[in-house]
Protein backbone atom coordinates (compact mmCIF):
# COMPACT_ATOMS: atom_id res chain seq x y z
CA UNK A 1 0.00 0.00 0.00
CA UNK A 2 1.13 3.51 -0.76
CA UNK A 3 1.15 6.31 1.77
CA UNK A 4 -2.15 8.10 2.63
CA UNK A 5 -0.35 11.24 1.45
CA UNK A 6 -1.39 10.08 -2.03
CA UNK A 7 -4.97 11.11 -1.24
CA UNK A 8 -3.83 14.60 -0.30
CA UNK A 9 -1.99 15.01 -3.62
CA UNK A 10 -4.97 13.78 -5.62
CA UNK A 11 -7.32 16.18 -3.86
CA UNK A 12 -4.95 19.06 -4.44
CA UNK A 13 -4.68 18.32 -8.17
CA UNK A 14 -8.41 17.87 -8.58
CA UNK A 15 -9.41 20.74 -6.31
CA UNK A 16 -11.49 23.67 -7.55
CA UNK A 17 -10.40 26.25 -4.99
CA UNK A 18 -8.56 29.32 -6.19
CA UNK A 19 -4.82 29.30 -5.61
CA UNK A 20 -3.20 32.72 -5.48
CA UNK A 21 -0.45 33.30 -8.01
CA UNK A 22 2.92 34.16 -6.46
CA UNK A 23 4.26 37.62 -7.13
CA UNK A 24 6.26 37.64 -10.39
CA UNK A 25 9.32 39.12 -8.73
CA UNK A 26 9.90 36.09 -6.53
CA UNK A 27 8.10 37.63 -3.59
CA UNK A 28 10.07 39.17 -0.78
CA UNK A 29 12.53 36.28 -0.52
CA UNK A 30 12.85 35.15 -4.15
CA UNK A 31 11.43 31.69 -3.47
CA UNK A 32 8.64 31.77 -6.07
CA UNK A 33 8.79 32.19 -9.82
CA UNK A 34 6.12 32.81 -12.50
CA UNK A 35 6.96 31.72 -16.03
CA UNK A 36 4.94 31.97 -19.24
CA UNK A 37 5.02 29.18 -21.81
CA UNK A 38 3.69 29.03 -25.35
CA UNK A 39 2.51 25.43 -25.30
CA UNK A 40 0.45 23.77 -22.60
CA UNK A 41 1.13 20.06 -22.22
CA UNK A 42 -1.74 17.81 -23.25
CA UNK A 43 -0.84 15.45 -20.43
CA UNK A 44 1.39 15.19 -17.37
CA UNK A 45 1.82 11.44 -17.81
CA UNK A 46 5.19 10.18 -19.12
CA UNK A 47 3.45 7.16 -20.68
CA UNK A 48 1.48 9.56 -22.88
CA UNK A 49 4.51 11.60 -23.91
CA UNK A 50 5.12 14.15 -21.15
CA UNK A 51 8.77 15.02 -20.54
CA UNK A 52 10.05 12.84 -23.39
CA UNK A 53 13.44 14.61 -23.44
CA UNK A 54 13.90 14.75 -19.68
CA UNK A 55 14.19 17.55 -17.08
CA UNK A 56 10.41 17.57 -16.69
CA UNK A 57 10.44 18.96 -13.11
CA UNK A 58 7.88 16.41 -11.83
CA UNK A 59 9.69 13.16 -12.61
CA UNK A 60 13.18 11.72 -12.76
CA UNK A 61 14.43 9.18 -15.24
CA UNK A 62 16.98 6.48 -14.60
CA UNK A 63 19.47 8.80 -16.32
CA UNK A 64 19.52 12.46 -17.27
CA UNK A 65 21.49 14.57 -19.71
CA UNK A 66 24.20 16.88 -18.44
CA UNK A 67 24.71 20.41 -19.65
CA UNK A 68 27.02 19.08 -22.39
CA UNK A 69 24.48 16.48 -23.57
CA UNK A 70 26.22 13.46 -22.05
CA UNK A 71 24.39 11.07 -19.72
CA UNK A 72 24.57 11.02 -15.95
CA UNK A 73 22.84 8.65 -13.49
CA UNK A 74 19.68 10.01 -11.88
CA UNK A 75 17.49 7.30 -10.32
CA UNK A 76 20.22 4.89 -11.39
CA UNK A 77 23.23 4.44 -9.15
CA UNK A 78 25.53 4.14 -12.18
CA UNK A 79 25.24 4.46 -15.93
CA UNK A 80 23.54 1.49 -17.68
CA UNK A 81 25.86 -1.42 -18.46
CA UNK A 82 25.49 -3.25 -21.80
CA UNK A 83 25.81 -6.99 -22.23
CA UNK A 84 28.66 -8.20 -24.44
CA UNK A 85 26.26 -8.83 -27.34
CA UNK A 86 24.57 -5.41 -26.92
CA UNK A 87 21.13 -7.02 -26.55
CA UNK A 88 20.52 -6.06 -22.93
CA UNK A 89 21.33 -3.25 -20.52
CA UNK A 90 21.54 -3.64 -16.74
CA UNK A 91 20.84 -0.74 -14.38
CA UNK A 92 21.66 -0.50 -10.68
CA UNK A 93 19.23 1.73 -8.74
CA UNK A 94 19.66 4.29 -6.00
CA UNK A 95 18.34 3.29 -2.59
CA UNK A 96 17.63 6.74 -1.13
CA UNK A 97 14.70 7.95 -3.23
CA UNK A 98 11.04 8.46 -2.36
CA UNK A 99 8.09 9.49 -4.50
CA UNK A 100 6.24 12.66 -3.58
CA UNK A 101 3.43 10.52 -2.11
CA UNK A 102 5.92 9.31 0.50
CA UNK A 103 6.43 5.81 -0.91
CA UNK A 104 9.86 4.31 -1.58
CA UNK A 105 11.21 4.05 -5.11
CA UNK A 106 12.35 0.60 -6.17
CA UNK A 107 12.84 -1.84 -9.01
CA UNK A 108 9.12 -2.73 -9.14
CA UNK A 109 8.34 0.88 -10.14
CA UNK A 110 10.85 0.79 -13.00
CA UNK A 111 9.46 -2.53 -14.25
CA UNK A 112 5.87 -1.28 -14.04
CA UNK A 113 6.66 2.00 -15.82
CA UNK A 114 8.53 0.45 -18.73
CA UNK A 115 6.11 -2.47 -19.06
CA UNK A 116 3.31 0.07 -19.35
CA UNK A 117 5.39 2.10 -21.82
CA UNK A 118 5.31 -0.86 -24.21
CA UNK A 119 1.49 -0.70 -24.25
CA UNK A 120 0.94 3.06 -24.46
CA UNK A 121 1.62 5.95 -26.89
CA UNK A 122 5.35 6.16 -26.07
CA UNK A 123 5.81 2.57 -27.29
CA UNK A 124 7.06 3.85 -30.66
CA UNK A 125 10.13 5.29 -28.91
CA UNK A 126 10.77 1.91 -27.30
CA UNK A 127 10.36 -0.18 -30.44
CA UNK A 128 13.59 -2.08 -29.71
CA UNK A 129 12.66 -2.89 -26.10
CA UNK A 130 11.49 -6.50 -25.70
CA UNK A 131 11.06 -6.63 -21.93
CA UNK A 132 12.23 -5.29 -18.58
CA UNK A 133 12.72 -7.45 -15.50
CA UNK A 134 13.72 -7.11 -11.87
CA UNK A 135 17.02 -8.86 -11.23
CA UNK A 136 16.99 -8.03 -7.51
CA UNK A 137 15.43 -5.25 -5.37
CA UNK A 138 18.00 -2.72 -6.63
CA UNK A 139 18.69 -3.93 -10.18
CA UNK A 140 16.70 -4.05 -13.42
CA UNK A 141 17.56 -5.45 -16.84
CA UNK A 142 16.27 -4.23 -20.19
CA UNK A 143 16.25 -6.84 -22.98
CA UNK A 144 16.22 -5.59 -26.58
CA UNK A 145 15.08 -7.09 -29.87
CA UNK A 146 18.20 -5.75 -31.61
CA UNK A 147 21.35 -3.79 -30.84
CA UNK A 148 20.41 -0.16 -30.23
CA UNK A 149 23.39 2.06 -29.45
CA UNK A 150 21.31 5.04 -28.34
CA UNK A 151 19.05 3.04 -26.01
CA UNK A 152 20.44 4.53 -22.75
CA UNK A 153 19.31 7.98 -23.95
CA UNK A 154 15.71 6.73 -23.86
CA UNK A 155 16.00 6.03 -20.13
CA UNK A 156 15.17 9.66 -19.31
CA UNK A 157 11.54 8.48 -19.24
CA UNK A 158 9.94 9.65 -15.98
CA UNK A 159 9.40 6.77 -13.55
CA UNK A 160 5.97 6.45 -11.95
CA UNK A 161 4.95 4.59 -8.78
CA UNK A 162 3.91 1.08 -9.85
CA UNK A 163 0.19 1.61 -9.15
CA UNK A 164 0.20 4.88 -11.14
CA UNK A 165 1.91 3.34 -14.19
CA UNK A 166 -1.15 3.60 -16.41
CA UNK A 167 -2.60 6.24 -18.76
CA UNK A 168 -5.00 7.53 -16.10
CA UNK A 169 -2.27 7.55 -13.43
CA UNK A 170 -1.80 10.62 -11.26
CA UNK A 171 1.20 12.98 -11.76
CA UNK A 172 3.34 11.59 -8.95
CA UNK A 173 7.07 11.29 -9.42
CA UNK A 174 10.38 11.56 -7.62
CA UNK A 175 11.28 14.92 -9.18
CA UNK A 176 12.21 18.24 -7.56
CA UNK A 177 8.64 19.57 -7.88
CA UNK A 178 5.14 18.21 -7.34
CA UNK A 179 1.84 19.29 -8.85
CA UNK A 180 -0.56 21.16 -6.59
CA UNK A 181 -3.08 22.33 -9.21
CA UNK A 182 -3.57 22.31 -12.98
CA UNK A 183 -6.05 24.86 -14.32
CA UNK A 184 -6.25 23.57 -17.85
CA UNK A 185 -6.14 26.31 -20.44
CA UNK A 186 -4.61 28.71 -17.92
CA UNK A 187 -1.79 27.60 -15.62
CA UNK A 188 0.02 24.83 -13.78
CA UNK A 189 1.03 25.25 -10.15
CA UNK A 190 3.97 23.33 -8.69
CA UNK A 191 5.69 23.39 -5.32
CA UNK A 192 9.05 22.08 -4.24
CA UNK A 193 9.60 18.50 -3.18
CA UNK A 194 11.43 19.23 0.05
CA UNK A 195 12.35 15.57 0.40
CA UNK A 196 14.09 15.51 -2.98
CA UNK A 197 17.07 13.14 -2.87
CA UNK A 198 19.32 15.66 -4.63
CA UNK A 199 18.48 18.49 -2.22
CA UNK A 200 15.35 20.57 -1.69
CA UNK A 201 14.89 23.35 -4.29
CA UNK A 202 15.38 26.92 -3.07
CA UNK A 203 12.66 28.11 -5.47
CA UNK A 204 9.65 26.78 -3.57
CA UNK A 205 6.78 27.67 -5.91
CA UNK A 206 6.68 27.47 -9.68
CA UNK A 207 3.72 28.83 -11.62
CA UNK A 208 3.59 28.24 -15.37
CA UNK A 209 1.04 30.36 -17.25
CA UNK A 210 0.10 29.19 -20.74
CA UNK A 211 -0.14 31.94 -23.37
CA UNK A 212 -0.14 30.66 -26.95
CA UNK A 213 0.28 33.97 -28.76
CA UNK A 214 3.86 35.30 -28.91
CA UNK A 215 2.86 38.97 -28.94
CA UNK A 216 0.50 38.56 -26.00
CA UNK A 217 3.24 36.88 -23.95
CA UNK A 218 5.58 39.75 -24.79
CA UNK A 219 3.02 42.37 -23.73
CA UNK A 220 2.35 40.62 -20.45
CA UNK A 221 6.07 40.20 -19.81
CA UNK A 222 6.49 43.91 -20.44
CA UNK A 223 3.67 44.63 -17.98
CA UNK A 224 5.54 42.73 -15.27
CA UNK A 225 3.25 39.71 -15.01
CA UNK A 226 6.01 37.14 -15.48
CA UNK A 227 9.53 36.40 -14.30
CA UNK A 228 10.43 34.89 -17.65
CA UNK A 229 9.19 33.61 -20.97
CA UNK A 230 10.31 32.34 -24.36
CA UNK A 231 9.88 34.64 -27.37
CA UNK A 232 10.91 34.71 -31.02
CA UNK A 233 14.29 36.49 -31.35
CA UNK A 234 12.70 39.33 -33.33
CA UNK A 235 10.36 40.12 -30.41
CA UNK A 236 12.85 39.43 -27.62
CA UNK A 237 15.20 42.20 -28.77
CA UNK A 238 12.82 44.88 -27.41
CA UNK A 239 13.69 43.76 -23.87
CA UNK A 240 17.47 43.99 -24.25
CA UNK A 241 17.90 47.40 -22.61
CA UNK A 242 15.30 47.05 -19.85
CA UNK A 243 16.58 47.33 -16.29
CA UNK A 244 16.25 44.19 -14.18
CA UNK A 245 15.75 41.95 -17.21
CA UNK A 246 18.11 39.95 -19.36
CA UNK A 247 17.72 38.34 -22.76
CA UNK A 248 19.50 35.01 -23.15
CA UNK A 249 19.93 33.13 -26.42
CA UNK A 250 20.45 29.38 -26.58
CA UNK A 251 21.92 27.47 -29.47
CA UNK A 252 19.54 24.75 -30.51
CA UNK A 253 19.34 21.43 -32.29
CA UNK A 254 15.71 22.36 -32.98
CA UNK A 255 15.42 22.61 -36.74
CA UNK A 256 12.63 24.33 -38.67
CA UNK A 257 11.72 22.58 -41.90
CA UNK A 258 8.98 22.38 -44.48
CA UNK A 259 7.66 18.83 -44.28
CA UNK A 260 6.78 17.67 -47.81
CA UNK A 261 4.38 14.70 -47.66
CA UNK A 262 5.04 11.94 -50.18
CA UNK A 263 1.31 11.29 -50.73
CA UNK A 264 0.78 14.74 -52.26
CA UNK A 265 1.41 14.69 -56.06
CA UNK A 266 3.32 17.99 -55.87
CA UNK A 267 5.23 17.76 -52.56
CA UNK A 268 6.02 14.10 -53.19
CA UNK A 269 7.68 14.85 -56.54
CA UNK A 270 11.50 14.49 -56.43
CA UNK A 271 12.13 17.48 -58.73
CA UNK A 272 9.92 19.76 -56.63
CA UNK A 273 11.59 18.66 -53.40
CA UNK A 274 15.09 19.23 -54.74
CA UNK A 275 14.25 22.52 -56.46
CA UNK A 276 12.67 24.00 -53.34
CA UNK A 277 15.85 23.31 -51.40
CA UNK A 278 17.88 25.31 -53.93
CA UNK A 279 15.24 28.07 -54.05
CA UNK A 280 15.15 28.69 -50.27
CA UNK A 281 17.17 31.73 -49.20
CA UNK A 282 18.10 30.51 -45.74
CA UNK A 283 20.58 33.29 -44.95
CA UNK A 284 17.94 35.94 -45.64
CA UNK A 285 15.59 34.14 -43.25
CA UNK A 286 18.18 34.25 -40.49
CA UNK A 287 19.07 37.88 -41.15
CA UNK A 288 15.53 39.25 -41.45
CA UNK A 289 13.42 36.92 -39.31
CA UNK A 290 15.83 35.81 -36.59
CA UNK A 291 17.82 39.02 -36.17
CA UNK A 292 20.87 36.93 -37.04
CA UNK A 293 20.16 34.51 -34.16
CA UNK A 294 20.29 31.16 -35.88
CA UNK A 295 22.29 28.68 -37.93
CA UNK A 296 21.83 27.64 -41.54
CA UNK A 297 20.25 24.20 -41.85
CA UNK A 298 20.28 21.83 -44.80
CA UNK A 299 19.76 18.47 -43.08
CA UNK A 300 18.25 17.60 -39.68
CA UNK A 301 21.71 17.03 -38.15
CA UNK A 302 22.84 20.06 -36.08
CA UNK A 303 26.42 21.23 -35.73
CA UNK A 304 25.96 20.69 -31.98
CA UNK A 305 26.54 17.00 -32.78
CA UNK A 306 30.11 17.79 -33.73
CA UNK A 307 31.28 14.22 -34.39
CA UNK A 308 28.36 13.33 -36.66
CA UNK A 309 27.80 16.66 -38.40
CA UNK A 310 28.90 16.91 -42.05
CA UNK A 311 29.58 20.55 -43.03
CA UNK A 312 29.78 19.61 -46.74
CA UNK A 313 26.17 18.37 -46.83
CA UNK A 314 24.41 21.55 -47.91
CA UNK A 315 22.51 23.33 -50.66
CA UNK A 316 23.57 26.62 -52.18
CA UNK A 317 20.96 29.32 -52.73
CA UNK A 318 20.59 29.09 -56.51
CA UNK A 319 17.32 30.02 -58.22
CA UNK A 320 18.83 29.20 -61.62
CA UNK A 321 19.54 25.64 -60.52
CA UNK A 322 16.06 25.37 -59.00
CA UNK A 323 14.55 26.46 -62.31
CA UNK A 324 16.70 23.98 -64.25
CA UNK A 325 15.64 21.10 -62.00
CA UNK A 326 11.97 21.94 -62.49
CA UNK A 327 12.45 22.14 -66.26
CA UNK A 328 14.18 18.75 -66.34
CA UNK A 329 11.42 17.31 -64.15
CA UNK A 330 8.78 18.32 -66.67
CA UNK A 331 7.30 21.24 -64.70
CA UNK A 332 6.48 23.79 -67.42
CA UNK A 333 5.63 27.45 -66.64
CA UNK A 334 1.93 28.22 -67.21
CA UNK A 335 0.37 31.47 -68.37
CA UNK A 336 0.12 32.67 -64.77
CA UNK A 337 3.76 31.79 -64.07
CA UNK A 338 2.86 28.71 -62.01
CA UNK A 339 4.43 25.53 -63.34
CA UNK A 340 2.34 22.58 -64.51
CA UNK A 341 3.21 18.93 -65.10
CA UNK A 342 0.79 16.52 -66.77
CA UNK A 343 -2.14 18.74 -65.89
CA UNK A 344 -1.12 19.16 -62.22
CA UNK A 345 -0.26 22.68 -61.09
CA UNK A 346 2.79 23.15 -58.87
CA UNK A 347 0.61 24.31 -56.00
CA UNK A 348 0.28 23.08 -52.41
CA UNK A 349 -0.81 24.23 -48.96
CA UNK A 350 1.74 24.96 -46.24
CA UNK A 351 0.31 24.84 -42.72
CA UNK A 352 1.75 26.45 -39.60
CA UNK A 353 0.41 26.67 -36.03
CA UNK A 354 -1.51 29.84 -35.15
CA UNK A 355 0.21 32.14 -32.67
CA UNK A 356 3.74 30.99 -33.60
CA UNK A 357 5.16 34.11 -35.22
CA UNK A 358 8.46 32.54 -36.24
CA UNK A 359 6.88 29.65 -38.08
CA UNK A 360 4.44 32.03 -39.75
CA UNK A 361 7.32 34.27 -40.88
CA UNK A 362 9.39 31.33 -42.14
CA UNK A 363 6.39 29.95 -44.03
CA UNK A 364 5.84 33.35 -45.66
CA UNK A 365 9.49 33.66 -46.68
CA UNK A 366 9.57 30.11 -48.01
CA UNK A 367 6.41 30.73 -50.05
CA UNK A 368 7.97 33.84 -51.61
CA UNK A 369 11.12 31.92 -52.56
CA UNK A 370 9.02 29.12 -54.07
CA UNK A 371 6.88 31.58 -56.03
CA UNK A 372 10.04 33.02 -57.59
CA UNK A 373 10.67 29.68 -59.34
CA UNK A 374 7.04 29.01 -60.28
CA UNK A 375 5.74 27.00 -57.30
CA UNK A 376 2.61 28.38 -55.62
CA UNK A 377 2.55 27.80 -51.86
CA UNK A 378 -0.77 28.61 -50.17
CA UNK A 379 -0.35 29.47 -46.48
CA UNK A 380 -2.74 28.25 -43.77
CA UNK A 381 -2.38 29.22 -40.12
CA UNK A 382 -4.33 26.61 -38.16
CA UNK A 383 -4.79 25.13 -34.72
CA UNK A 384 -3.02 21.85 -34.03
CA UNK A 385 -6.38 20.11 -33.94
CA UNK A 386 -6.93 21.24 -37.52
CA UNK A 387 -3.35 20.50 -38.62
CA UNK A 388 -3.05 16.88 -37.47
CA UNK A 389 -5.68 15.31 -39.77
CA UNK A 390 -4.13 17.01 -42.82
CA UNK A 391 -0.46 16.13 -42.32
CA UNK A 392 -0.49 13.26 -44.83
CA UNK A 393 -1.52 15.57 -47.67
CA UNK A 394 -0.52 19.15 -46.80
CA UNK A 395 2.94 20.53 -46.08
CA UNK A 396 3.77 21.70 -42.58
CA UNK A 397 6.29 24.17 -41.14
CA UNK A 398 7.76 21.61 -38.83
CA UNK A 399 9.99 21.63 -35.73
CA UNK A 400 12.07 18.75 -34.36
CA UNK A 401 15.56 17.95 -33.16
CA UNK A 402 17.83 16.76 -30.36
CA UNK A 403 21.44 17.53 -29.34
CA UNK A 404 21.82 14.22 -27.48
CA UNK A 405 22.09 11.43 -30.05
CA UNK A 406 21.28 11.48 -33.78
CA UNK A 407 19.27 8.26 -33.59
CA UNK A 408 16.71 9.99 -31.35
CA UNK A 409 15.59 12.36 -34.10
CA UNK A 410 16.61 10.70 -37.36
CA UNK A 411 15.45 7.09 -37.22
CA UNK A 412 11.81 7.99 -37.88
CA UNK A 413 12.83 9.63 -41.17
CA UNK A 414 13.22 6.23 -42.83
CA UNK A 415 10.97 5.39 -45.74
CA UNK A 416 11.07 8.81 -47.38
CA UNK A 417 12.34 7.57 -50.74
CA UNK A 418 16.09 7.15 -50.23
CA UNK A 419 17.36 3.58 -49.70
CA UNK A 420 20.86 4.96 -49.02
CA UNK A 421 19.53 7.22 -46.25
CA UNK A 422 17.54 4.34 -44.75
CA UNK A 423 20.59 2.04 -44.73
CA UNK A 424 22.70 4.70 -43.01
CA UNK A 425 20.07 5.16 -40.30
CA UNK A 426 19.86 1.42 -39.69
CA UNK A 427 23.65 1.25 -39.36
CA UNK A 428 23.69 4.23 -37.02
CA UNK A 429 21.26 2.45 -34.74
CA UNK A 430 22.99 -0.96 -34.72
CA UNK A 431 26.68 0.03 -34.65
CA UNK A 432 28.15 0.54 -31.18
CA UNK A 433 31.53 2.05 -32.10
CA UNK A 434 31.19 5.89 -31.99
CA UNK A 435 33.57 6.51 -34.92
CA UNK A 436 31.70 4.08 -37.17
CA UNK A 437 28.37 5.57 -36.10
CA UNK A 438 29.65 9.02 -37.06
CA UNK A 439 30.47 7.72 -40.54
CA UNK A 440 26.96 6.27 -40.87
CA UNK A 441 25.33 9.59 -40.01
CA UNK A 442 27.55 11.51 -42.42
CA UNK A 443 26.48 9.07 -45.14
CA UNK A 444 22.87 9.79 -44.17
CA UNK A 445 23.42 13.52 -44.65
CA UNK A 446 24.92 13.03 -48.10
CA UNK A 447 22.00 10.77 -49.08
CA UNK A 448 19.53 13.33 -47.73
CA UNK A 449 21.06 16.11 -49.83
CA UNK A 450 20.78 13.95 -52.95
CA UNK A 451 17.09 13.11 -52.40
CA UNK A 452 15.62 15.40 -49.72
CA UNK A 453 12.28 14.54 -48.17
CA UNK A 454 11.80 18.05 -46.79
CA UNK A 455 13.31 21.50 -46.91
CA UNK A 456 15.27 22.01 -43.69
CA UNK A 457 15.71 25.78 -43.29
CA UNK A 458 17.26 26.97 -40.01
CA UNK A 459 18.30 26.04 -36.50
CA UNK A 460 16.88 29.08 -34.67
CA UNK A 461 18.43 30.20 -31.45
CA UNK A 462 15.87 30.19 -28.65
CA UNK A 463 15.39 33.58 -27.02
CA UNK A 464 14.37 33.96 -23.39
CA UNK A 465 13.50 37.08 -21.43
CA UNK A 466 14.21 36.66 -17.71
CA UNK A 467 14.02 38.72 -14.56
CA UNK A 468 17.50 39.04 -13.07
CA UNK A 469 16.56 37.81 -9.58
CA UNK A 470 18.28 34.41 -9.23
CA UNK A 471 21.65 32.73 -9.47
CA UNK A 472 22.07 29.35 -11.12
CA UNK A 473 21.36 29.90 -14.80
CA UNK A 474 23.47 27.68 -17.07
CA UNK A 475 23.16 27.85 -20.87
CA UNK A 476 22.54 24.64 -22.80
CA UNK A 477 22.00 23.57 -26.40
CA UNK A 478 18.23 23.14 -26.54
CA UNK A 479 16.33 20.25 -28.11
CA UNK A 480 12.94 20.92 -29.70
CA UNK A 481 11.28 20.52 -26.29
CA UNK A 482 12.04 23.66 -24.32
CA UNK A 483 10.44 26.18 -21.97
CA UNK A 484 9.32 26.33 -18.37
CA UNK A 485 8.75 22.57 -18.01
CA UNK A 486 11.62 21.27 -20.13
CA UNK A 487 14.96 22.45 -21.50
CA UNK A 488 15.78 26.12 -21.85
CA UNK A 489 17.10 28.39 -19.08
CA UNK A 490 14.97 26.71 -16.41
CA UNK A 491 16.20 23.17 -17.09
CA UNK A 492 18.06 23.18 -13.73
CA UNK A 493 15.64 25.40 -11.78
CA UNK A 494 15.93 23.15 -8.74
CA UNK A 495 19.53 24.40 -8.38
CA UNK A 496 18.67 28.11 -8.53
CA UNK A 497 18.98 30.41 -5.55
CA UNK A 498 17.57 33.90 -4.97
CA UNK A 499 20.12 36.71 -5.21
Amino acid sequence: MRSPLLLVVLLAVAGCTETPTPRPDGGQNGTSIVLADRDEPTTLNPLLGYGAQGVSKIYDGLVEHRQDGSLTPQLAADLPEPAADGLSWTVKLRGDVKFTDGSTFGAEDVVATYTAALQNPVKERFSTLKSVEQVDPSTVRFTLTQVHAAFPHLLVLGVLPSEQAKPEGQPIGTGPYKVTEWKKGDRLLLESNDGYFDGAPKVKKLTVVFVTDDNQRARRMQDGEFDGTVLPPKIATQFAARSGLQVNYHRSADYRAVRLPAANPVTGNASIRLALNFAANRQAMIDSLLEGKGTLAYTPVPDALAEEFDPTAKFRFDKTEATRLLDVGGWVPGADGIRVREGVAARFTLMYPLGDDLRADLATAFAADAKAVGVDVQLAGLSWDAIRPRMDQDALLYGEGSPFDPDLMLYDLRGQGSPAADAALENGRRIIDPAQRAVAYKLFQQAFIATPSMAVLVFPEHAYVMRDSWNGYQPVVDPNSYGALAWGPWWNLEKWEPK
